[in-house]
């Protein structure tokens, strides 16, 4: 009896949270995770997404060229690439939670509630308002800011409707659900617990707006994404601290992208 009392115990264990706050603390080193999380992002967007897009040419048997033409050009050939990396990404976040005896809860992915997603819609103005006031603010005293440089998001010539949808889903759908749990959810957990709050929010928000400088392209870091993202992160992580969970930036990340995807697929805005 006391050998299986004991185990029920240890199975609901509370979860610790610090003074002051809804978001547990960590039960893992925050360096390793941190590190954890850098490794597995560089390799999911640079190896795993090409390697599982590169085997269909390679049974194909087609050159370099006939390959890169057609990754270029195929919006199947993009949603394979960014469905294989966002799933390795999930993968060895669920694996290292596992090593810890945890789950995906502990970072935020706690049972929705209407109300968090509702805060996610309400604070859409807020960002915006903050990003247009902080390009109008910027661009005054940087003259070399390009606020019209144009994003790689590596989807071009979508016109039927499977294509828009594989875009969709590439674009809206799987980044807040990916990026919330890894950024907000996982690397703002980990950061919290070896940093101040404001340093944790501002490190998490610059290795997120980093992360998208590689989208200009050929022409260069794209700098106005980079402002974007970070005043979108710093959005974000206060939805994380106002609820405890990720729903809410989930909401908000998940809308942001949608107004972008509505403008460039369906409104063709440029």
């Amino acid at each position: 009896m006391s050998n299986d009392s004991s185990k029920d115990e240890a199975l609901s264990f509370p979860i610790p949270v610090s003074p002051g706050s809804k978001i547990a603390k960590v039960p893992w080193n925050p360096w390793i995770g941190v590190a954890f999380i850098a490794s597995i992002y560089y390799l999911s967007t640079q190896y795993i997404g090409a390697l599982i897009v590169y085997i269909y040419p390679w049974f194909k048997h087609w050159t370099t060229a006939q390959t890169n033409d057609w990754l270029n050009s195929s919006i199947l050939a993009q949603f394979v690439y960014v469905l294989s990396a966002e799933s390795f990404m999930l993968a060895a976040i669920y694996v290292f939670l596992r090593r810890y005896k945890t789950n995906f809860k502990l970072i935020g992915l706690t049972k929705p509630k209407l109300r968090d997603i509702g805060l996610g819609i309400l604070a859409a103005p807020l960002y915006y308002a903050v990003y247009v006031m902080s390009v109008y603010i910027i661009s005054h005293f940087v003259h070399s800011l390009n606020i019209n440089q144009v994003q790689n998001i590596g989807f071009t010539g979508v016109t039927t409707n499977a294509q828009l949808i594989l875009t969709f889903i590439s674009l809206v759908i799987l980044p807040p659900l990916v990026e919330e749990l890894m950024f907000r959810g996982f690397l703002y957990s980990s950061l919290k617990r070896a940093m101040p709050k404001l340093a944790a929010v501002v490190v998490t928000s610059l290795i997120f707006a980093s992360a998208h400088l590689p989208e200009g392209g050929a022409s260069g870091p794209l700098y106005i994404a980079a402002l974007d993202t970070f005043i979108l992160s710093l959005v974000l992580i206060y939805l994380r601290e106002r609820t405890g969970n990720l729903w809410s930036s989930m909401t908000l990340h998940g809308l942001k992208n949608g107004v972008a995807f509505l403008a460039l697929f369906v409104f063709n805005i440029h």
